[in-house]
Formats: C-alpha cells, structure tokens, sequence
C-alpha cells in the first residue's frame, strides 16, 4: 500500500505491506485523514511516534472496517473514523477496535475524519482536565485552530465565556462567530491587557498549546485557583516564570498529551467522548471547521499551507478528492 512517511525533514511516499489487524483490532480502508501540528512536528523530527508504533504520519482517519481481528465485534464494511496513534496518511491502518466512532449514512467520510484528533482534545483538555464549568472564563490561544474551534463550541455549550488569541482580525470574527466574546490579534497590542479589561479578577482557565511565550504571562492573567492546560510548545520548551503566583492563587499548572496515552487510557477517554459530544457533531449540533481540502498525494502542500498559519480549522486529506 502506498503510506506517508518523514524522511530528512520532508514527506515521502513509500510502499508499505498492508497491515493485518491483532486482536481486538480492526483494519480500515481508509477514505481520509487530516492535517495535525504534531505531524509537522514530526516531520521535524521533534516528535518520534510511542514505541512500537507505526512511523506512518496520520492521527485520525475515516473510512470504512476492510477486516476484524479476534474478539472484534464488529461488521466488514461499517462506516468509522478513527482516534490513531499513526498511520492515516495510508490506504490502510490498523487500530483498536475501542477506538473507533461510528459514521452515519449521511455523514461525509471527509468531514468526519477531521474531528477525531481535534475534538477529543479540546474535550479532553477543557472539560476533563480543566474541569470547565459554567460562569467561568476561559482563555483560547491559537483560537481559530483545529482545537481551538472545538473548544470554543465546548465551553460556550458548558455555560462559560470564551476569549481567543489569533493571528488576524478575520480568524477574531470567525471566533466571535463560533461564540466568543472576543479576542486579541497577537500582532496587534497585548493580549494580557485585552484579557484584564475582559476578565475583571482572572481568568479560570487557559488551554496553551503555544509554549514559552505564553506561559509566564498566562499565569499573571489567572484567577485564584485558575488552571492553564498546556498541550504543545510551538513557541518554545523553555520559560522563565514567576512561582509567587502559583502559590499565592493556588493556580494549577498540567502538561498533557493525548498521543501518547495508553490504548487502556484512551479507551476510557472515549467511552463519554462516544457518548457526550460525537453524536452531537454527527447531528449537527456542534460543528467541525475545514479550511480545505487536499488529495492525499499532496500532503506536502497541505502541511505547507498548516505552517503559514492563515489557516481556520482542519486540513482534509481524501484519496478521492
């Protein structure tokens, strides 16, 4: 099967052996995937797959169950995507059968394979982690990102208030548009006075995928017993921040990361995630974002267009595009 791969600090493509699914897994025939940081940042060679994963680049995929292996419950042909620890940029993949989310008839296969990653992460990160509840004010940083868009509809659904820090005055009018109060044009003045003048008395909660630049003063802009989630580092792995405030306003400071979890633990993420927020997106009810779609042959590009950060929710990735 044909499957891409990092290589030098490029994508290629290279000739893989069709997977056979272990058991408790299923083997899909993969229809689409989608574009994730994390695979730039692989690319890169900064972000190697878990042990004993497949180096294939892809975290999500849709398409349609081609085999079962034992102990699988599950039907030759139903439609799925797909949570993945690897291996969407490929006509197959194999993965664990607890992983997967049912596809709806009328659901396109292209849409629903840009919402695994980013959903299950902003679900994971604002509302089990950061423990969102409602009255609170939350802090959004790449607002207009994959995450950030489900995060967005997340939160407001959960009764609390969102602010975004975006990279133009377009992506702040989508947010708004997505349901936010509002947000700051990171090129254009300081996020942390717009912030103060919105939040009186701190922020709740900020969801950081950005790293050494935001830190420090995400921790200044915190309310009493306020929580920052970080989940990546494009800005940087190291900063200097000030600790009074962590002891003084009891903030709570958590790395996380979805990748590398166990195939136990995610199972257990998924199960509410199955039950709380995917049929609400396979209605209707809450929206995934696509910026736009690419034919998987030029997955090159698609990561060339991520890395200009003009992007407004997911990239696609679909053999038939």
């Amino acid at each position: 099967m044909k499957a891409a791969v990092a290589e030098n600090g490029t994508v290629v493509w290279a000739e893989r052996p069709i997977p056979e699914p272990k058991p408790g897994e299923v083997r899909i025939r993969v229809a689409a995937s989608a574009v994730n940081r994390a695979d730039l940042v692989q690319v890169a060679g900064r972000y190697n797959p878990p042990a004993g994963a497949t180096d294939v680049l892809g975290l999500e995929c849709a398409g349609t169950i081609d085999a079962v292996g034992e102990g699988v419950d599950r039907a030759v042909g139903e439609r799925v995507a797909a949570l993945l620890v690897g291996g969407g940029y490929a006509e197959y993949v194999c993965c664990p059968a607890a992983h997967l989310l049912n596809v709806p008839d009328d659901v396109d296969l292209k849409y629903a394979a840009s919402l695994p990653e980013v959903w299950v992460t902003a679900w994971l990160n604002l509302m089990h982690e950061g423990e969102v509840t409602a009255g609170e004010r939350v802090v959004l940083h790449a607002g207009a990102s994959g995450v950030g868009t489900a995060g967005i509809q997340l939160v407001t659904a959960a009764g609390a208030s969102v602010w975004v820090v975006v990279g133009s005055q377009d992506k702040i009018d989508t947010c708004v548009g997505l349901g936010a109060d509002g947000g700051t044009n990171r090129h254009h003045g300081s996020w942390v006075d717009d912030v103060r003048a919105w939040a009186d008395g701190g922020v709740n909660l900020i969801l950081d995928p950005v790293g050494a630049d935001t830190v420090p003063d995400g921790i200044t802009v915190l309310a009493k017993r306020g929580r920052l989630v970080l989940i990546g580092l494009l800005s940087g792995r190291t900063a200097e921040i000030a600790l009074g405030p962590l002891l003084v306003k009891r903030i709570r400071l958590q790395g996380s990361v979805l990748r590398g979890r166990s195939v136990a633990e995610k199972t257990a993420l998924l199960d509410p995630f199955r039950t709380d927020v995917w049929p609400r997106l396979m209605a209707g009810e809450l929206t995934g974002i696509t910026d736009s779609v690419w034919p998987m042959q030029d997955v090159a590009k698609a990561h060339e267009r991520l890395k200009t950060n003009e992007t407004v929710g997911k990239l696609v990735l679909s053999w038939d595009a």
